[in-house]
């Protein structure tokens, strides 16, 4: 039995938060849940915003697993630090990430301050992710079974022991990549309890625990604004920059579009360009900014600017120690991409020229590489 904590659990209104603070609390931990209010969406102006309802299912799980609730607003902070971030990068043409913001500047920045200011030792979530003990960069035992969340005690340790980010057991599920932009003392203080089951193993917990939450839907909205769809969340936040569709090939306008932030590289429904007569379809390929075009080819291997070989990520963040000379490591481009391989060269500034061994589809700018040394989370950069 690991040392008891005092832990926070972020209560999301989900069943994963819901078996994290089950988890913990079965481990003798002392457990509390919180749920973050971070979006009011009170006249349902784009979409269903079910805060309200999440609350109540949150609260009905702490009760029934006997741990207190609070409610933790952080609607100033989550405006500011992620809502402010999206808007201002789809504004500027790029595709910003809310989630892997949200879970560094929100889940393990502003509540992580707010439990440690509240004696809490440590912040839970259900991120389909494991944290391990690390020996000299390296995970000491990764296929253990984590007793809190994989951080096993070993005698002689140092006081400040460094941590490793692995993938979830459950590959269907795993989260990693949205852990990317964390950093060690962030790590330090997190608890990923259900990182080690897969899905069916943990609503069958919530169903034997009797948790309202063990038959609930996943969420599958933006971070913690709810069932909002990107497109209308825009058309509410960011005026409309109408501007020329143009055919990448000759420069010929095909159309007009309402704004560049509607759209992304690579997306093939909903430009407003008919197939032509062999019903091949058109693919965004780029966004030129001078003149508002969005530019479009059809969706061939060789279309222009559709798939890279090379790419400058900048922004970089590191789980642990900072990679200074060229690796060959692998990268997930975007969330349910598989790990690729790639050359990662570091350059001055928080730079990185990255060349993968296959070219790779649609890198849009703005969007977040997550790399990896097998299943170990390095860290992750911004394309850009």
């Amino acid at each position: 039995m690991p040392t008891r904590e005092k832990v926070l659990v972020a209560l999301s209104g989900g069943v994963d938060s819901s078996v994290a603070a089950l988890l913990l609390k079965q481990q003798g931990h002392d457990v509390t849940g919180a749920y973050m209010k971070n979006w009011i969406n009170e006249d349902n102006i784009i979409g269903d915003c079910p805060w309200q309802q999440d609350i109540a299912d949150a609260r009905a799980v702490a009760e029934r697993i006997g741990i207190e609730f609070h409610v933790v607003n952080l609607m100033r902070d989550y405006r500011e630090r992620v809502v402010a971030y999206l808007l201002d990068g789809y504004a500027r043409g790029l595709t910003p990430n809310p989630d892997i913001m949200c879970n560094r500047e929100v889940k393990f920045g502003v509540f992580r301050a707010w439990a440690k200011d509240h004696g809490f030792e440590s912040v839970a979530t259900g991120h389909y992710a494991r944290r391990v003990e690390g020996k000299d960069g390296r995970p000491d035992r990764p296929d253990s079974t984590p007793d809190v969340d994989g951080a096993n005690g070993r005698a002689g340790r140092p006081s400040l022991p460094s941590f490793d980010l692995l993938e979830g057991a459950d590959k269907n599920k795993d989260q990693s990549y949205f852990l990317a932009l964390l950093d060690q003392e962030q790590i330090r203080d997190a608890r990923f309890p259900i990182g080690h089951l897969a899905k069916p193993e943990l609503r069958e917990l919530a169903r034997e625990a009797g948790l309202v939450t063990a038959g609930k839907k996943d969420s599958q909205g933006i971070c913690f604004i709810g069932e909002v769809k990107m497109q209308d969340f825009l058309r509410t936040y960011v005026p409309d920059a109408p501007g020329p569709i143009v055919r990448a090939s000759d420069g010929r306008e095909l159309g007009r579009h309402r704004g560049l932030h509607y759209y992304t590289l690579g997306q093939r429904r909903g430009i407003g360009v008919p197939s032509n007569a062999d019903h091949e379809a058109y693919v965004v390929v780029g966004k030129r900014a001078a003149d508002r075009a969005l530019v479009v080819a059809f969706d061939h291997p060789d279309a222009p600017g559709l798939f890279q070989h090379e790419v400058r990520v900048h922004r970089l963040s590191w789980t642990g120690m900072p990679l200074t000379s060229p690796r060959t490591l692998e990268g997930r481009v975007r969330y349910r991409d598989p790990r690729v391989a790639l050359d990662f060269s570091p350059a001055a500034g928080g730079t990185a020229l990255v060349r993968f061994h296959e070219p790779q589809r649609a890198l849009a700018s703005g969007q977040i590489l997550a790399l990896y040394e097998g299943e170990r989370l390095l860290g992750g950069g911004v394309y850009a």
